[in-house]
């Protein structure tokens, strides 16, 4: 019996992840206003949360740990923003009594998986450059956030946020980028958009083994 080929989840992930992330620092840039919060919820549940979810799971039918650790891990993280956001709004857990202490509280968080995404970021130094691009970026990301939610709980600053917010935009659009590259090279059997490899540079410059 010939083995039944299995898809590539990575796009559905790619995609899942970088619309919720451009949708939410549109928001942090200051380009939408809180009325934006609604889609942000929305698509955090399915796109950010299920489907990443979904795509880490098949990652690990793929025998790829990379991609499922990302994936579910990047997935609850969407989830679990939601449910900061709302759990103290319906009553489930005491609401925080200020923004600005709001706002502090999610720095240890934020830091978190900033270290987690350079962790992260390391294990794409032998994929490729737009990947090493979209984790990069990412850690960058929350880093930011860490320290605008900071400067906003000492001074009721959101300059930093507002600078985190278009950085993040750039890391969503690249994870979309890649994800498109990635469903156009299966169609067509070629890279059509470059990602520029690392692994293909590497075996290009090896030298052949002497008989």
């Amino acid at each position: 019996m010939s083995q039944q080929k299995v898809a590539n989840p990575a796009p559905l992930g790619l995609i899942g992840f970088g619309m919720t992330t451009v949708l939410l620092n549109l928001l942090n840039a200051g380009i939408f206003d809180a009325n934006l919060f609604v889609v942000i919820f929305a698509v955090g549940i399915t796109n950010g949360g299920l489907a990443q979810i979904i795509a880490g799971i098949w990652e690990l039918k793929n025998g790829n740990t990379f991609g499922a650790v990302a994936f579910t891990s990047y997935g609850f993280f969407w989830l679990s923003l939601v449910f900061i956001t709302v759990l103290p709004n319906i009553g489930w857990v005491p609401a925080i009594a200020t923004a600005g202490l709001k706002q502090f509280v999610l720095v240890p968080y934020l830091v978190l998986w900033g270290f987690f995404t350079l962790g992260m970021f390391l294990g794409t130094l032998k994929a490729n450059r737009v990947l090493q691009f979209v984790f990069l970026t990412l850690a960058i990301l929350f880093f930011l956030l860490a320290l605008g939610h900071y400067v906003y709980f000492a001074s009721a600053s959101t300059l930093i946020n507002n600078i985190a917010g278009f950085e993040g935009i750039v890391c969503g659009s690249s994870a979309i980028y890649l994800a498109i590259a990635e469903i156009l090279g299966e169609v067509y059997g070629r890279h059509v958009l470059p990602i520029w490899t690392v692994k293909a540079k590497a075996a290009a410059k090896e030298k052949p083994k002497k008989k």
